[in-house]
C-alpha cells in the first residue's frame, strides 16, 4: 500500500471542501447615518446661534423690559398699542397716519381702493427698512387689508431710513372701507408699530 499525502496549497474542488464564501461587502449606511446626524446637530447649533443673536441684540429698550413675574401682576401696554404721537416716551419708530385721497396709477384696476397717508420716522440708533409690503390696514370692523403695490401714484417708497430720517407716502388697500389703523412691521418678522388713522 502506498501512503497518500494531502495536496499542498488550497484544496481543489472535488475533494469534498466547498469553495470559501465571498468576503462580505462593506455598507456605507453607517457613514450616511453619521453625516445625517452631524448635519442635524449643525442645523440646531446654527439656529441656536441665530436665535441668540436676534434675541440678545436688544439695543432699543430691552433694558427696560418688565420681568416675567411683574408682567403677570400688572397690565403692560404692548409697544404697538401705544399712540404714536405721545412725546413723553421716545419710541424707536414712530408711525403716523391720516386719511388720503386715492390717486389711481396706470396699474390700478378701477377705483375700488382706499389710501392712507403714512409717515414713518426713525428715532432709533440704527437704520430701518420701509417697504409697502411691511404695512397692513385695519378697518373699523377689524378686517385687515394687505397693502396693494403700485396702484396709488403717491405710494410710499422702498427705502432704508437712517437714524433721524422720515418718509411719507400712501399705503393702499383693495376695496372701499374706512381705515382705522395702519400697522408697520420692521421687516417681515420684526416689531410692529400701530397708528390710528386721523
Amino acid at each position: 500500500m502506498s501512503q497518500q499525502f494531502p495536496p499542498s496549497g488550497p484544496p481543489q474542488p472535488g475533494y469534498g471542501y466547498p469553495p470559501p464564501p465571498p468576503a462580505p461587502r462593506k455598507s456605507n449606511a453607517g457613514k450616511i447615518v453619521g453625516f445625517s446626524c452631524l448635519g442635524v446637530v449643525g442645523v440646531v447649533v446654527l439656529l441656536a446661534v441665530v436665535g441668540a443673536l436676534l434675541g440678545g441684540s436688544g439695543g432699543d429698550g430691552s433694558k427696560n423690559r418688565t420681568p416675567p413675574a411683574a408682567a403677570a401682576s400688572q397690565p403692560v401696554k404692548a409697544p404697538d398699542a401705544q399712540p404714536s404721537g405721545s412725546p413723553e416716551k421716545k419710541q424707536p419708530v414712530i408711525v403716523s397716519a391720516k386719511k388720503a385721497e386715492f390717486k389711481a396709477s396706470v396699474l390700478a384696476q378701477g377705483d375700488g381702493y382706499t389710501s392712507v397717508s403714512v409717515t414713518v420716522t426713525n428715532n432709533s440708533t440704527k437704520s430701518i427698512n420701509v417697504n409697502p409690503l411691511y404695512f397692513t390696514l385695519t378697518d373699523t370692523s377689524g378686517t385687515k387689508y394687505a397693502a396693494q403695490l403700485a396702484v396709488d401714484e403717491n405710494q410710499i417708497d422702498t427705502v432704508e431710513l437712517a437714524p433721524g430720517e422720515n418718509i411719507t407716502g400712501a399705503v393702499t388697500g383693495k376695496g372701499s372701507f374706512t381705515a382705522k389703523t395702519v400697522t408697520y412691521t420692521d421687516g417681515l418678522i420684526g416689531k410692529s408699530v400701530r397708528a390710528e388713522v386721523s
